[in-house]
């Protein structure tokens, strides 16, 4: 398929088959997926979906994944007749990022650093299997799915500034426990405040550069200071809501005379029964996925605290896996949009009203993790930012987990990591090579083009002095 490059760092795919808009990929021609990747073509793919508006747009951390691409974005006009696609989502709904700074330096790090990572890692259960911080019943797991970190907060885990630096105030208002099958509550009950597997990681960073010191100063953030960041989302549950729904859908869309070029872009009209009960189990994985963050972040503080006398204060939590019922212009005309962010995180703009009153003036933190051992950015929304304030949402990986671990000595890869000062604390040697840096995208590069796109602005990198991996 031909991609036109429209101006640096923008390439544009043209309508053709069964597209209904263009698609739009923001890259440099170094980052653009190899052809054999397959996520061009689902671009051009989900570019068919019923409804969708302005375009199929994909980041620059783009790769292959379960009907959209991750790092896709697109959005449909609810008022049109416009779906909901659980692949436009993923798997891990709301996985995403939360970061948290201590009033500690660098330079102080280094004497406590082992005796910090043995703590966090005995404090982070991890791994495929069950293990939580927050032991629930299952009254309690239905509490926490309509509350999310509100709940939290309100049995006693963290505070309410907490809520106020997260995402949607901590909760999604429209959740509905009850779309939520009997499978998917059993898989969520005893994984609250665990990592799980795969790419998901609890790191130590510390602050490496500034590129906007009033932006950091109104994040929280200073040169040299330490942080901890921490990736993960809705575990199980999550991932059985998704099967879940994509089936219901899949054997729906003959009667409502609706098709697509792929079959895993399943999808239901926003307004229908269908896609109405997969927004709102999506919510509940959403709140989910905010608590699971929320508890490893205070169960983190807690060690932190322990071993060095300072705490954590949470500089802002985000997800990257989600769908959302958002307003937006498009052809001059106020529209109600699902707005599928897969791989791709919000960045909305300083002045916008669901920002808090300390960020509002700033734009919203974005959290943008790099591969094991590299680099972490934090960036913020920007004024005209196009794709319905997105942009990416980490490194993007270049090779399949299977692959890497084909090709990485996982032992040596651990004693490279460690003699670069960073310490590692993985449960699987498996895990490690899963994960290499050579797996993944250069994350300076992708961060350099999603600012040169104008996706969003840098405001701080951080760098890693330890890893607690799944």
């Amino acid at each position: 398929m031909e991609l036109v490059e429209e101006t640096p760092f923008r390439f544009r795919i043209e309508p053709h088959g069964a597209m209904r808009v263009p698609g739009v990929v923001f890259a440099s021609r170094r980052l653009l997926p190899p052809k054999d990747d397959g996520s061009l073509t689902q671009v051009a793919n989900v570019a068919a979906l019923p409804g969708i508006v302005r375009a199929s747009y994909a980041m620059p951390d783009m790769h292959w994944g379960y009907g959209f691409p991750i790092g896709g974005v697109a959005a449909t006009d609810v008022r049109a007749g416009g779906v909901v696609s659980p692949g436009g989502v993923g798997f891990d709904i709301s996985c995403g990022v939360r970061l948290l700074a201590a009033d500690l330096d660098r330079s102080e790090f280094g004497h406590v650093a082992e005796k910090v990572l043995n703590g966090l890692s005995r404090a982070t259960p991890r791994g495929a299997g069950r293990g939580a911080v927050w032991q629930l019943s299952r009254d309690g797991l239905e509490h926490l799915l309509a509350e999310g970190s509100r709940y939290a907060v309100e049995r006693g885990w963290g505070v309410q500034r907490d809520l106020e630096r997260c995402e949607d105030g901590g909760a999604v208002d429209d959740a509905e426990p009850g779309r939520v099958s009997a499978r998917a509550l059993d898989r969520g009950l005893g994984q609250v405040g665990s990592l799980g597997s795969g790419n998901h990681f609890l790191e130590v960073q510390a602050v490496d550069e500034i590129y906007d010191e009033g932006l950091a100063g109104a994040f929280g953030l200073r040169p040299g200071q330490v942080c901890v960041m921490i990736h993960c989302g809705s575990r199980g549950l999550g991932h059985q809501i998704c099967t879940d729904h994509v089936r219901r859908m899949d054997e729906s869309m003959a009667d409502r005379g609706l098709s697509v070029p792929d079959r895993q872009l399943a999808c239901a009209p926003v307004d229908s029964a269908e896609g109405r009960a997969y927004l709102g189990a999506m919510a509940a994985a959403a709140n989910y996925a905010r608590a699971n963050r929320h508890v490893l972040g205070v169960a983190a503080g807690e060690v932190v605290r322990e071993v060095t006398g300072r705490g954590l204060d949470l500089v802002y939590d985000i997800s990257h896996n989600l769908a959302k019922i958002e307003s937006h212009e498009v052809e001059g005309h106020r529209r109600t949009l699902c707005v599928h962010r897969k791989g791709a995180t919000r960045a909305l703009p300083p002045g916008h009203p669901e920002l808090p009153p300390d960020l509002r003036e700033a734009g919203q933190p974005v959290l943008i993790p790099g591969s094991m051992g590299t680099a972490s950015h934090v960036l913020a929304g920007v004024a005209g930012g196009d794709a319905f304030h997105s942009t990416c949402h980490g490194a993007g990986r270049t090779q399949s987990r299977h692959q890497a671990v084909r090709t990485i000595d996982a032992r040596r890869l651990r004693r490279e990591l460690e003699h670069s000062g960073i310490v590692v604390r993985g449960s699987s040697a498996r895990g490690l090579a899963e994960e290499a840096p050579t797996a993944y995208k250069d994350v300076d590069a992708v961060v350099a083009v999603a600012e040169g796109a104008g996706l969003c602005r840098r405001v701080a990198r951080l760098v890693p002095l330890g890893v607690v991996k799944g």
